[in-house]
């Protein structure tokens, strides 16, 4: 397993958590995703074998925010 923390901007509310936890918490090789808003950072644990941060990274854009 490995465990990133990325700083993603756009994040301000419940909604922006929700979308973002529940659309990378579903794919395949992710373990688990915590959203700081107050840090705008998100943790994922995930299995690189199975999905790529790439991967991770591009569902995070296509809920609408940015990945730094």
């Amino acid at each position: 397993m490995e465990q990133i923390t990325l700083n993603v901007s756009g994040m301000s509310c419940g909604h922006c958590v929700k979308a973002v936890e529940g659309n990378v918490g579903e794919l395949k090789g992710v373990q688990s995703v915590q959203v700081n808003l107050d840090s705008g950072k998100v943790d994922v644990t995930y299995n690189s074998d199975e999905v790529s941060l790439d991967t991770i990274k591009e569902t995070i854009d296509d809920q609408g925010y940015d990945v730094q």
